[in-house]
């Protein structure tokens, strides 16, 4: 085909066609599903947060809802020292932390005894030494639900610890959305610390995590994160609980919100205030084996979730093969046509660069957002790792998918 005096292969319109077309999607998915927009303060800027939760209590009138604080804990001694007095010292009027003991082999019962002399609201409950069944959490996490007094539970994990003293405020706030809501999705966010693995970890977290709380905005929930979830007693026992994946060794935040969360019963709350945070795995072993116990249970995934999961990774591989492949053109009539192989070179380097601008300012507005940009940096993202993680994750993940090994037992 002859275009401005210029003889191109028709196979090369198809190849910049189907490039425009996934730059669309690739716009639409990000813009759409990733972009965080502002989040609504719990209280306005002009007010001055009440000093007590006294103060806070008369905000809200009698209308204050108990919660239950339940935090599983496995030979975590070291990490309840360093984190729970940050759950035990919450500015709200109502609530209990219930720490459950899942075997622990170290000193985690003599750590919470010491807390629980000071801290009246902790309580400690137990899986007995001769529980054998793969649940990973799900049993212990199911024996302090019993437990809970309260009919609103707030999911977090022994070493992690609120972004501030409001933390159960801002998570409860999404109940208050919609008088029907049933699930609340946190974020749970990573300590920056310096090396390549945290770098990973960092992006890929929040990646994941944007994904997951766009989707569910739009009404498709399909996972959360046991860091940061919240829900009704009632609504999971309506579903009687993990009753239905209790021999997966994962599964305790993502595969009860994808099956059972509705998208109009779902909320999210993404303000700094509400966000988690913990230690990143230290050694590239233990950040392997925690992504192939994350991946092991998404062939559980709903149809829809699976499919609407894949369309990004997939449109993201065509994208990169499309653009390899014009590339490689345009440098191979280089030679013959300078002027025709600069141009299209040129022009594939023009969309390459508006992806990139377009990611680059999604993903750093939406870390600031949520307070996941270091301080005193505007960007959250670099973008020599905007670029890299890009292409390897996806690439990681599906060698998970594909060669799976061993089914992961311990959590």
């Amino acid at each position: 085909m002859s275009i401005a005096g210029y003889d191109i292969p028709l196979y090369v319109l198809y190849l910049t066609g189907g490039m425009l077309i996934v730059l669309f999607f690739q716009l639409y998915f990000y813009l759409r599903y990733i972009y965080l927009p502002k989040a609504g303060k719990l209280i306005e800027k002009e007010q001055e947060k009440p000093k007590h939760a006294g103060d806070q209590l008369d905000l809200f009138g009698d209308d204050v809802r108990g919660v239950s604080v339940i935090v599983a804990a496995r030979n975590e001694a070291s990490n309840l020292r360093d984190y729970l007095q940050s759950l035990l010292e919450q500015d709200y009027p109502m609530y209990e932390i219930i720490v459950v003991d899942d075997r622990s082999e170290d000193e985690t019962r003599s750590v919470l005894d010491d807390f629980m002399f000071h801290y009246p609201r902790l309580r400690r409950t137990f899986v007995p030494q001769h529980a054998r069944i793969i649940s990973g959490k799900k049993l212990a996490l199911t024996l302090g639900i019993k437990a809970a007094r309260f009919d609103y539970l707030l999911f977090t994990d022994a070493d992690c610890r609120p972004a501030s003293k409001y933390w159960i405020w801002e998570m409860m706030k999404g109940f208050d959305k919609s008088a029907e809501t049933d699930v609340v999705l946190g974020f749970g966010a990573y300590f920056k610390g310096k090396g390549l693995l945290n770098r990973i970890i960092r992006y890929d977290t929040l990646f994941n995590g944007l994904h997951y709380l766009g989707a569910a905005r739009c009404h498709h929930p399909y996972m959360g994160v046991g860091r940061n979830l919240a829900y009704k007693k009632e609504w999971f026992l309506s579903h009687n609980g993990f009753s239905g994946y209790l021999g997966e060794s994962a599964g305790d935040d993502d595969l009860i919100v994808n099956h059972y969360a509705m998208g109009k019963t779902t909320a999210t709350v993404t303000c700094a205030d509400s966000v988690t945070w913990s230690p990143a795995k230290r050694s590239f072993q233990e950040w392997w084996h925690q992504k192939r116990r994350h991946l092991s249970v998404s062939p559980h995934y709903t149809l829809w979730s699976r499919l609407r999961l894949g369309a990004e990774p997939v449109t993201r591989g065509m994208w990169y093969a499309l653009s390899i492949a014009l590339i490689a053109y345009g440098v191979k009539i280089f030679h013959n046509d300078w002027r025709m192989g600069a141009i299209i070179v040129g022009s594939v380097g023009i969309l390459l660069l508006i992806r990139l601008i377009m990611r680059m300012v999604v993903l750093n507005v939406s870390a600031r957002r949520l307070g996941y940009a270091p301080k005193g940096m505007r960007a959250g993202v670099r973008i020599s790792d905007a670029v890299l993680w890009d292409i390897l994750l996806p690439l990681c993940d599906l060698w998970i998918l594909i060669f799976p090994t061993r089914k992961p037992t311990r959590w």
